[in-house]
């Protein structure tokens, strides 16, 4: 026996992610008109209006490491693991 439907026997359904939405926040007018890269430290300038680098705040760096173990050494191992993480 095969089921068959048509549109309209289908029934509309508001989709779930629908009452999430919400506006975007309000957005902010950057200081910066362009952002260029020094060739020397391959890092980027950001420029004002009239093309003077303008400082644009520092942040941190951070760096993680992960090690696998494997505890298990049949058909199905049982597998972990650690993260560490540093950050300036």
């Amino acid at each position: 026996m095969t089921a068959h439907s048509t549109q309209d026997q289908l029934t509309p359904v508001r989709p779930w992610g629908i009452g999430r939405l919400a506006p975007y926040p309000t957005t902010v007018k950057l200081p910066f008109n362009s952002i260029t890269i020094d060739p020397a430290t391959q890092t980027g300038v950001f420029r004002d209006h009239l093309g003077h680098p303008m400082e644009m705040g520092k942040h941190g760096t951070s760096s993680g490491t992960e090690t696998s173990t494997s505890t298990n050494l049949d058909s199905q191992p049982d597998e972990g693991h650690d993260q560490d993480s540093e950050q300036d």
